[in-house]
């Protein structure tokens, strides 16, 4: 069960060291590259700089102060369409199993129909299991190759959602 003090909100600039650090956490608990990854993304320095322009959001999961996790959405870089894409979606342990990553995707994906896109893309790895479970159950399909230019050149696994 979910504890009453974990809120999902979006982030404020105090976040901004605690979301970078929770990212970083994660990606090294599951192994993935230090490049070509999120990883040594400069805006997880900044997030709420980067995030705060039109038809972006990032939300952050908080647990009594803590930040445990957070997703975000943006146009997607160096494409020309009307698509979104989820960016750095990562739980920190505590916050796996209590139906947050459920509850984040929709939030996410409601503000990305709000702001009017049409499909909403994602990148991943091919070993996180979960994550790829949680994208198929809210409807992201795989596709073969991937799409924009987003630097992410080490992750290889590829998913997109008609909203």
């Amino acid at each position: 069960m979910r504890k009453d003090t974990i809120v999902i909100r979006e982030i404020e600039a105090k976040d901004n060291p605690k979301i970078a650090k929770a990212v970083r956490s994660v990606l090294i608990e599951m192994g993935v590259p230090k490049v070509g990854t999120a990883y040594e993304d400069s805006a997880l320095d900044c997030m709420t700089e980067t995030y705060e322009a039109p038809k972006k959001a990032y939300f952050v999961v908080e647990d009594d102060d803590e930040i445990i996790g957070g997703a975000g959405i943006s146009p997607l870089d160096n494409y020309d369409g009307n698509i979104c894409e989820l960016q750095k979606m990562y739980f920190m342990p505590e916050a796996r199993g209590k139906g947050l990553g459920s509850e984040m995707m929709a939030k996410c994906l409601n503000f990305a129909k709000q702001s009017g896109f049409d499909h909403c893309y994602l990148e991943t790895m091919p070993y996180m299991d979960d994550a790829r479970k949680l994208y198929k159950k809210a409807g992201f399909k795989s596709i073969e190759k991937p799409m924009g230019n987003t630097g992410h050149y080490s992750c290889t696994v590829w998913m997109l959602k008609d909203l």
